[in-house]
């Protein structure tokens, strides 16, 4: 074996498992392994986990805070203003190197996949070029998949339709769209038509921003479950955001949610951002903003939870800790359910690998050996310490490590507690 990690717990339950590795592969699973490894790590009971994936990234406006100015209200609309006001001033060179640090934060932070939409509408096309150079480049350590997204509107803004198709010819993965984003809802209608047909044509799946506003009337996520249907992309369409579903009435989503099962659709909810840039409108009671997760789990759909920004015109804050994403949805749903909050961390990791197709993602003989080892007992634990990463493993290699998080209390009258962590 060239790596065992020795004693695991794994998010389903299973304690104590030794996992062996050789060639970049798992190729053992079992309770006291008796082969030796070239390198061997004792986990100790904590947490083994296939690595996190971000269903839903914007890395070309990544690490741009400030740039050209900072968004002073916060709000959806000016950070749009702003991407504005950048994209002139844009160059490959900038946006490869954004990326590749924050693509180097993901990685200590054990975030190994990332579905990222880039924006088209640039006649330049500078943002496909500099990620499509990022996506090779990071490739031995990081899946990146890239989605076309016509950001201005494909309608709305001039030869985004051309663009796009150019984005697909020079090797972006997923058709995307932003349908409420269009002068009309029948130009959103449209689009959401035209796109689909595109996408099944090139056979390739399809991400769309979809109804992201707080208005209750928004209906793409409609046309795109009718359109998913005709052209026979059932489990290949994902709906991003779906904000609005949050404000519709109970009887049209009781008509909506089969629908969605029937195009089994994927779902991508953004907690940071949604409950940041949504409501605005509001005074109180105030709209969280976030669709409807729990409803969706329930029925079977598959749902992941999306980063969507980190330090750009839209969101100030976040750190690629996809751990601090799923405890936001969490606490956003009320997903405090045993099983519930299992779902959340599978959110994270398997139901986002699943979307974007992974192959050989997971924890069985035969799986990738990418690996992350947490300083948590279980998923549960991870979530609520928003655990350190010890070790980050891509195909068998330890590409990450560090110290584990430990205090020392020496407090008056008490006996001195060393290694102190709450679990």
């Amino acid at each position: 074996m060239d790596l065992i990690i020795r004693n695991a717990n794994l998010p389903d339950g299973r304690f104590g498992i030794d996992i062996g590795i050789k060639d970049g592969k798992i190729v053992a699973l079992e309770a006291a392994l008796t082969a030796k490894g070239q390198e061997e790590i004792n986990v100790s009971g904590y947490l083994v986990s296939p690595p996190f994936v971000d269903a839903h990234f914007h890395m070309d406006a990544t690490l741009s805070l400030g740039q050209p100015r900072l968004n002073q209200s916060g709000t959806l609309l000016e950070g749009i203003t702003l991407w504005g006001e950048l994209k002139p001033h844009l160059t490959v060179d900038a946006i490869k190197e954004r990326a590749l640090k924050f693509c180097d934060l993901a990685v200590a932070r054990g975030l190994l996949a990332i579905r990222s939409h880039v924006d088209v509408c640039d006649p330049r096309l500078l943002a496909v070029d500099a990620l499509l150079e990022v996506k090779k480049e990071v490739a031995p350590y990081l899946d990146l998949q890239l989605v076309a997204f016509p950001q201005d509107g494909f309608f709305s803004s001039p030869q985004a339709a051309e663009l796009l198709e150019t984005a697909l010819d020079r090797g972006v993965d997923v058709v995307g769209g932003i349908p409420h984003f269009e002068r009309t809802m029948d130009e959103g209608r449209k689009s959401v038509e035209v796109l689909c047909r595109i996408a099944a044509e090139r056979g390739l799946r399809i991400d769309m921003h979809c109804d992201e506003s707080d208005d209750p009337l928004s209906r793409h996520i409609e046309t795109l479950t009718a359109e998913t249907v005709r052209h026979g992309l059932q489990g290949r369409v994902t709906g991003s955001h779906l904000t609005s579903m949050h404000s519709m009435n109970n009887y049209y989503v009781s008509k909506l949610l089969p629908l969605m099962a029937e195009a089994e659709m994927n779902v991508v909810s953004n907690p940071l951002i949604n409950i940041t840039l949504q409501g605005r409108h509001d005074t109180y009671p105030k709209r969280r903003g976030m669709t409807r997760v729990p409803e969706m789990m329930g029925i079977g759909l598959k749902v992941a939870f999306g980063h969507d920004c980190v330090m750009d015109p839209w969101y100030s804050l976040g750190s690629a800790d996809m751990l601090e994403v799923a405890s936001m949805g969490l606490h956003v749903a009320q997903l405090t359910g045993v099983d519930e909050m299992k779902a959340c961390f599978g959110a994270v990791t398997e139901v986002p690998a699943d979307i974007l197709g992974l192959e050989g993602y997971g924890i069985e003989k035969g799986c990738n050996a990418d690996l992350i080892i947490l300083q948590a007992a279980d998923p549960v634990e991870a979530l609520r310490l928003k655990a350190n990463r010890l070790f980050v493993i891509r195909r068998g290699s330890i590409i990450s490590r560090s110290a584990s998080v430990q205090s020392e209390l020496n407090l008056p009258g008490r006996p001195k507690i060393q290694n102190y962590l709450l679990h």
